[in-house]
């Protein structure tokens, strides 16, 4: 006989962050993310650009840099809708993909520098946020 446990006090809601439409719509068109980064910095999606742009550039510590900051304005911005460091934050839900992006860059940069630790726990919070995100 199997037993599955069951968590009886059930996990939180899923953190859904606002949708900021002039940063968004400003990549959508185009425009240079360093200058919505500047004009937008609390948006995590224009940091996860400028991350993969330097990423893909070669410049792994410039990466690294800019993931961490989406990562943390991402974070700043989920605690201010009510995340309390665990439960949801779903791919489907456009507006957490800046922030889940910028943990991925993070995790990637991390690991071409060699902070292992720092890419487990990048790809753990990854998982836990979204265990089929999809970004791998």
């Amino acid at each position: 006989m199997t037993h599955q446990h069951h968590n009886l006090l059930g996990e939180p809601p899923a953190t859904l962050l606002p949708d900021v439409a002039d940063a968004r719509e400003a990549l959508e068109r185009g425009e240079d993310a360093v200058g919505v980064a500047a004009k937008f910095p609390s948006y995590p999606a224009a940091w996860a650009v400028l991350a993969d742009r330097a990423y893909g550039a070669g410049s792994v510590i410039e990466s690294y840099a800019y993931a961490r900051t989406g990562y943390h304005r991402g974070l700043d911005a989920l605690r201010r809708a009510g995340w309390k460091g665990h439960g949801p934050v779903p791919w489907s839900h456009e507006p957490n993909r800046g922030f889940l992006r910028s943990v991925f860059a993070l995790g990637r940069a991390a690991e071409s520098i060699g902070e292992a630790d720092e890419a487990a726990r990048c790809q753990q919070l990854l998982h836990d946020s979204d265990p089929d995100v999809p970004l791998r």
